[in-house]
């Protein structure tokens, strides 16, 4: 086993337990993993990003259910919208320079990591979801937003789903995680549909990466819940940006040769 292979392995474990702890992060970790380590073509490596974070999210959904951290309802409202958004985003993000789309991706990193450093407003919810009126439509609304986001760049879902489901849904920030999760493995699934369409992917490299991910699921959600909320989302935060910054120096030169070709000779994506 190559040190390649070994250290891809290792970060993919990192991602799982993103995804199990944090309820997102998993898109923004393996997008720039599969890019730059595995050497995966931009669309290429979103779509498997989309089937190794749809797979994970939903094994972490299980654990976080069974700790009761999961609010079927409101995330079945949200994750069916994002999933007509998702199947559209990526369904477009397959006839989309890969080039464009990981600046757009480098943008979603850069915005979500200062939202997440800068924190955001919650509140708690006084009442149970199952006793509090819906708001369907602003749910519905918000999750189609979100899923094309998540289906165009493979990335945007647990950082701006548990911020949405805690304010819209009034959901606590630990049962907006656990419900993150089944929206991010419906929307993740439904924007992997529309990228199938178009790109094929390396099953046995993406299989190893979902495997070691998903063992790193169950980690993350036994960790949930014991470290401070503030300092790890500030520390993850700060991780986000600086990766969002290394994708965006790495693809402007190639944008550049794309706006004026031959000032950039020899790249191309």
């Amino acid at each position: 086993m190559d040190l390649v292979l070994i250290g891809t392995l290792l970060l993919a474990v990192l991602v799982g337990i993103s995804l199990g702890l944090l309820g997102g992060g998993g898109s923004i970790l393996t997008v720039p993993i599969l890019t730059y380590v595995v050497g995966m073509d931009p669309q290429e490596a979103i779509a498997a990003s989309l089937f190794i974070v749809g797979t994970t999210s939903a094994v972490s959904t299980l654990s976080h259910a069974r700790a009761h951290r999961v609010r079927w309802r409101t995330g079945l409202v949200f994750g069916a919208a994002g999933m007509a958004g998702a199947f559209v985003g990526g369904l477009l993000g397959g006839f989309v320079p890969g080039t464009v789309l990981l600046l757009l991706f480098a943008a979603m990193m850069i915005a979500t990591a200062t939202a997440v450093i800068r924190g955001r407003s919650r509140r708690t919810a006084a009442v149970d979801d199952a006793a509090r009126p819906l708001p369907v439509a602003r749910l519905v609304l918000d999750g189609f937003l979100v899923g094309i986001a998540t289906g165009l760049v493979g990335a945007g879902g647990g950082f701006l789903v548990v911020p949405a489901l805690t304010l819209l849904g009034g959901l606590p920030v630990a049962v907006a995680i656990g419900t993150s999760l089944l929206v991010i493995t419906m929307k993740s699934f439904a924007g992997l549909a529309g990228y199938l369409l178009t790109v094929q992917l390396q099953w046995p490299t993406v299989l190893a990466f979902t495997a070691a991910a998903v063992a790193g699921s169950f980690i993350g959600t036994a960790l949930a819940g014991k470290i401070p909320e503030k300092r790890l989302r500030t520390g993850f935060g700060v991780f986000v940006l600086v990766m969002g910054v290394v994708v965006l120096v790495q693809e402007l030169p190639a944008a550049i040769s794309l706006v004026t070709p031959g000032a950039c000779p020899g790249i191309s994506r």
